[in-house]
């Protein structure tokens, strides 16, 4: 189930061994599995970003106040 949240502080992804990828402050769309959180976002007018990220990672980044999820 998609759940609605804001980026409101500092949020990175690091795609396979590359350096880490800062992800816009702003509206994200979350999916989540027992082991990782999907966000997508729009990185640009009309071009999507999406990035797995660890569940752990994604709980911290909640807990910091850095990702804000929606109220229903």
């Amino acid at each position: 189930m998609t759940q609605f949240a804001t980026v409101t502080g500092p949020v990175t992804f690091t795609p396979g061994d590359g350096a880490p990828i800062k992800i816009p402050k702003g509206p994200l769309e979350v999916e989540l599995a027992p082991d990782s959180a999907t966000l997508s976002w729009e990185a640009a007018p009309g071009i999507p970003g999406v990035a797995a990220i660890p569940l752990t990672q994604f709980n911290d980044y909640v807990k910091a106040g850095q990702i804000t999820l929606a109220k229903d």
